[in-house]
């Protein structure tokens, strides 16, 4: 039976606060959480001061997963490679802090703020060292968080726009795949051209930037490919209201409350993220994870466009061969 006009007006006006509030939540909810959560951090320093620099840090019950260091080299080569957020160096001069701003801005303010606490509490001062530094035209990643949500809603408008258009199968997949090396170089054109927001190889991170977007289409298309149009209301939703703010953009996912980190890593926009940040900042380190984490999201959401066109294309020859028969009957 058809909604009457009176159905749809409460549906209209029942389901738009619903929404609300969800994009509130999700939104809203991780920024007023935020708090350090097993973040890894690194000491180095003789064995006994740097025992004791250990203890201090773990003062703050489960804000810390402590990794020990022989010397600061060691420390340095951990920030480097993306293992630990920031290291603590004990010297005779006093604690010296390694941080990254580069793989976050708000957690590199936050370990300064820690562990200048812990070293006022024992009359000493800190000294810190930026060893991967921000650019210098985005000092706060202010540009780098902003450019998560426009990839996001390119990738949603790829699978949307080939889902309209009616293409199928193969041809779906070469349209997703070639929009979404376009949206990868033009996006290098942007941020790393143009603004100077990234600074690692061009191309890679123009694959990057393309691949983040070919697993949010190819989720959308693939999905709308399955159980209809409403598939893609359903990625889309999926991306924008848990991907997007569950990515951990604007500071880290250890930083995020639990679960809401572990599961915007799984998600294109947080994997895309942390990717990005590891080729355009790291020379790629701990780069795999999240690699093959879009990987999969495009290639199950592509297998499920062909998968899709072909029950299709099943589905309509069955159609003609019931007809035939029928007319072959009537005749």
């Amino acid at each position: 039976m058809p909604a009457t006009p009176t159905r749809r007006l409460i549906a209209v006006v029942v389901l738009v606060p619903v929404l609300a509030a969800l994009a509130l939540w999700a939104f809203a909810w991780p920024a007023a959480r935020t708090a350090p959560r097993d973040l890894p951090l690194g000491v180095a320093g003789p064995p006994a001061a740097a025992a004791q620099m250990e203890k201090r840090m773990e003062q703050r019950e489960g804000a810390f997963e402590i990794h020990r260091y022989a010397d600061e080299a060691a420390a340095r080569d951990a920030v480097e490679d993306r293992t630990v957020y920031g290291a603590v160096v004990v010297t005779p001069q006093g604690p010296e802090l390694l941080t990254a701003s580069a793989a976050g801005p708000a957690v590199a303010q936050f370990l300064q703020q820690a562990v200048a606490q812990q070293a006022a509490a024992a009359g000493t001062q800190v000294r810190t060292v930026d060893v991967v530094a921000t650019p210098a035209s985005d000092p706060r990643g202010a540009a780098f968080n902003a450019a998560v949500l426009p990839l996001a809603l390119a990738g949603i408008a790829a699978g949307a726009v080939v889902t309209v258009l009616g293409l199928r199968g193969a041809r779906a997949v070469t349209a997703l795949l070639a929009a979404s090396a376009l949206v990868g170089v033009a996006a290098a054109g942007v941020a790393h051209s143009w603004l100077g927001v990234l600074t690692g190889d061009w191309w890679t991170e123009a694959a990057a930037l393309g691949l983040s977007a070919l697993a949010v289409s190819g989720a959308v298309a693939g999905l709308a490919a399955l159980v209809g149009t409403a598939g893609m209301g359903i990625a889309g939703a999926v991306v924008m209201l848990l991907g997007n703010p569950f990515s951990g953009a604007a500071s880290a996912p250890q930083m995020l409350p639990e679960p809401a980190g572990a599961i915007g890593q799984w998600l294109p926009p947080g994997a895309g993220t942390t990717l990005l940040r590891s080729v355009s900042y790291f020379d790629g380190a701990a780069a795999t994870g999240p690699a093959l984490t879009l990987t999969w999201w495009a290639a199950l959401g592509l297998g499920a466009v062909l998968l899709g066109g072909a029950l299709r294309a099943r589905k309509a020859r069955d159609e003609a061969a019931t007809d035939g028969r029928e007319l072959a009957a009537v005749g």
